[in-house]
């Protein structure tokens, strides 16, 4: 070092200085890229994102390499300053050399390289894997050495390089990037997409017609009545049972009950039966996931909810999965949660008793309760255990609420307060 100029170890500092640099960006822009963004690019073609996809590949073997580099320029760079120091202050050169040389590493070698890297890690990580996969070829036996060391000691302490995280998401981390992706998804098919995370915390339940709202004929009763019914059906599809509905025997399409209707000879009560289709049964408390594919493996469209029992609880159609994922129909016969709810001039909400807890927490941003029942009537009738008189004010689950109609043993209607609204909304 004696025979080497003062100028041309400046220079040399500052090319190491330079290149340390570079090791420290390119491990930062290489481990904040955005893995998902990276494997859609190169399944694309990119050229740099091939290369940093296999890179990062072996992560170890990547930073491995990096920190190699890294700490022979830094070793290299701070036994140069210390000839600088001492050349140009004597002894007291190799304290002002180690400050120094600090004070530039730190600022222009690791914050400045990393920050810059973290703010646009693709443009230094496609640019800087050039030099890395040839890095790599050429100090792979060394990178190999001191990763089989740093992996044997790892695996001392029960840890293994191949049963790393792989990168895949679940459910809930998957909701969270549909819900950062911002303008790059329109907000209606956000909202799809979340509705379809959501199917397998939602059971059949939470979307069947009641057992008593069931469109239904009883074959027992007479065939004019029978006639009436399936002339003013608003449905497609009617359930056909003898004196209970627990006592099913079919399940009937409307326009064959039609097509019957147009040969006189042919309408008859046992002709009605024989035209109707066996019942397709769905146990209590099937996720909606699962029921989805249920009606696509069976191919069916509709089907009866059963307890453990066997007792109808409700029904429910393929029309009412799809209608949880893509919102409601225009030709949905059933009140839409708008017709349910009525603003007032205070700012309060009108709402019927019948309207679904989980449609009013998502449409109005609500906490209700959804573990218990399934209505607002429901839901006020557990809070009081007893059937209330109308003009009762209350508070269920912090939001405050005044029932305005009562009759057939049913909370028919409630007023939301304005001031609850307020601090929920």
């Amino acid at each position: 070092m004696d025979d080497i100029s003062t100028g041309i170890l400046f220079s040399l500092l500052i090319l190491l200085l330079v290149i340390s640099g570079y090791f420290s960006g390119s491990e930062t822009g290489m481990m904040a890229l955005n893995r998902y963004k990276l494997r859609h690019l190169a399944n694309q073609g990119h050229r740099g994102a091939k290369r940093v996809e296999k890179l990062l590949s072996r992560p170890d073997r990547l930073i491995g390499l990096i920190l190699i580099g890294n700490n022979l320029v830094n070793i290299l760079a701070s036994a140069i300053a210390t000839i600088l120091g001492m050349r140009l202050y004597g002894d007291m050169g190799v304290a002002i050399a180690t400050g120094a040389l600090t004070l530039v590493v730190l600022v222009f070698a690791e914050v400045t390289p990393k920050t810059l890297a973290a703010l646009y890690p693709e443009r230094v990580s496609y640019t800087s894997s050039v030099v890395l996969q040839l890095l790599m070829k050429l100090l792979y036996p060394l990178v190999w050495f001191v990763n089989g060391i740093t992996n044997g000691f790892l695996l001392l302490l029960g840890l293994r390089v191949d049963h790393a995280n792989d990168g895949k998401l679940n459910s809930e981390e998957l909701r969270t990037v549909v819900n950062e992706a911002g303008g790059l998804i329109p907000r209606r098919h956000q909202d799809m997409l979340l509705s379809i995370l959501d199917l397998e915390n939602v059971t059949v339940e939470d979307l069947m017609v009641p057992r008593s709202e069931i469109a239904a004929i009883n074959v027992n009763d007479d065939w004019k009545s029978i006639v009436r019914q399936l002339s003013h059906s608003a449905h497609g599809r009617i359930v056909l049972f003898r004196d209970n509905i627990d006592e099913v025997v079919g399940m009937l399409r409307v326009r064959e009950a039609y097509r019957l209707m147009m040969d006189k000879n042919d309408f008859s009560k046992e002709n009605l039966l024989r035209a109707a289709d066996e019942v397709y049964f769905i146990p209590e408390g099937t996720p909606l996931n699962i029921q989805l594919l249920k009606f696509q493996r069976n191919k069916e469209r509709i089907g009866l909810i059963v307890d453990e029992y066997g007792d109808i609880q409700g029904l429910i159609t393929l029309e009412d999965i799809l209608e949880e994922i893509v919102g409601e129909f225009t030709t949905s016969i059933s009140p839409t949660l708008a017709e349910e709810i009525t603003p007032q001039p205070d700012g309060s909400l009108m709402i019927e008793g019948s309207a679904n807890i989980r449609d009013l927490n998502k449409s109005l941003n609500w906490v209700l309760p959804t573990d218990g029942p399934r209505t607002l009537n429901g839901l006020i009738l557990e809070h009081l255990e007893d059937i209330p008189d109308s003009q009762l004010s209350i508070e269920v689950s912090g939001y405050q609420m005044e029932i305005i109609e009562v009759s057939d043993n049913m909370i028919k209607q409630v007023r939301v307060l304005p001031n609850q609204l307020k601090k929920t909304g």
